[in-house]
C-alpha cells in the first residue's frame, strides 16, 4: 500500500523555495504594525469568510497577505517602497502574470484609514 500526500492548492507555496519559504517564517513573527493592524481583520476568516494566509510564498516572493480564493494579492507599502519602485512594478507584473489581482496600500492608509481598506478589499472578494 502506498500513501499520496495530499495538498491542497490554498496551502500550495507555487513553486517557492526552501529559503523563500524560511524567510516567510521569519516574516511572520516580526510584521509591521500596519500588517498587524490588517491581520487582526482579516484572520480567522473575518472577512466575508473568506481564508487569508499572512507572509505567503509564492514563488520567488512573499505577499504580505493572499486569499486563495479570491486569487488576491495585497501588498503593504511602507518607507521603504519608496526607493523601490521598479522592484516592485516588477514584481506585481510577475504576480498578475500569474493570474493574481493585486492590491497595494500605504502603511500609513492602513493605520490612518482601516475601514478605507476593508471596504477597498471586499470590493475584490466573491
Amino acid at each position: 500500500m502506498t500513501f499520496q500526500k495530499i495538498v491542497t492548492e490554498g496551502k500550495q507555496n507555487h513553486g517557492a523555495s526552501l529559503n523563500i519559504k524560511d524567510k516567510a517564517r521569519v516574516l511572520r513573527k516580526t510584521m509591521t504594525n500596519a500588517e498587524k493592524k490588517l491581520w487582526s481583520r482579516l484572520r480567522r476568516n473575518k472577512l466575508n469568510g473568506l481564508y487569508f494566509r499572512r507572509q505567503h510564498p509564492f514563488g520567488i516572493y512573499i505577499l504580505d497577505f493572499y486569499c486563495f480564493e479570491a486569487n488576491l494579492a495585497i501588498e503593504i507599502d511602507g518607507e521603504i517602497h519608496l526607493t523601490k519602485k521598479d522592484y516592485d512594478k516588477e514584481r506585481t507584473e510577475y504576480l498578475v502574470s500569474s493570474g493574481l489581482q493585486v492590491l497595494r496600500f500605504k502603511n500609513e492608509d492602513v493605520e490612518n484609514r482601516l475601514e478605507w481598506v476593508i471596504d477597498t478589499i471586499s470590493e475584490y472578494l466573491p
